[in-house]
């Protein structure tokens, strides 16, 4: 039986992350949630859950999910997925099964959940997620020759190959960095369609105009930087 682990960033998710993990199915093997510089009850509400919980002080989605990541590498059994997933109660966690059903069944090494709009509670999205989500992908597929539809945060990837995309970006361009990556290494990679509602509590990116522009600014970059590297 294949070992999963999920690694989840978690700022201020005190309402939402509870339910995130109650959700999870049983056949992943542990949940790691990384509180990102929270100052509510995160920590304290995600330990009574049942998770294991890390903290990471420096602000930023790729430094949480960087700390998950150095803590897998000091275990003495690996994983051999790994499953990327937000703490805000957006995502179905439920859906992880059959997210990771491509690794499983047809040795896929990145899947994607991709948030379609058939799928997708009213207003879940703001318009500057779906622009930009729509921007970053068919770029991709200009330059790349991609398929990818979406940026989601709902995620799997097999370990070893995580480990060999050698992730760095530190806040808004972690989800882009792994899918261009992916691409530039020629992975095997699939989307699968994922439902996805209003977050609990207001999103710390989509939310305020500045993180907007600022993951823009991430997205864009990352996408030039590997087209003409």
């Amino acid at each position: 039986m294949s070992k999963i682990k999920v690694i989840i960033p978690a700022y201020n998710e005190e309402k939402a992350i509870a339910h995130v993990i109650k959700e999870i199915p049983n056949s992943v093997n542990e949940i790691i949630i990384i509180s990102n510089n929270s100052t509510d009850n995160t920590i304290k509400v995600a330990t009574a859950a049942g998770a294991t919980v890390l903290s990471e002080n420096r602000k930023g989605y790729g430094y949480a999910c960087l700390k998950g990541m150095e803590y897998i590498s000091k275990q003495e059994i690996k994983p051999d997925i790994v499953v990327f997933l937000d703490g805000d109660y957006s995502d179905y966690p439920d859906e992880l099964t059959q997210l990771i059903a491509p690794i499983l069944e047809d040795n896929i090494d990145f899947v994607v959940g991709s948030r379609v709009a058939r799928l997708r509670e009213k207003n879940s999205m703001t318009p500057q997620q779906i622009f930009g989500n729509w921007l970053a992908t068919t770029l991709m597929k200009i330059f790349f020759n991609a398929t990818f539809t979406d940026l989601g945060p709902f995620r799997a990837i097999k370990y070893e190959k995580l480990l060999a995309l050698n992730m760095e970006d530190k806040t808004y361009g972690w989800t882009v960095e792994m899918q261009l990556k992916v691409l530039k290494q020629k992975m095997t990679y699939v989307e699968i369609p994922v439902r996805y509602k209003n977050r609990i509590g207001i999103s710390k990116v989509s939310g305020t105009v500045k993180g907007s522009v600022m993951a823009g600014i991430k997205i864009i970059g990352w996408i030039f930087k590997y087209t003409f590297k």
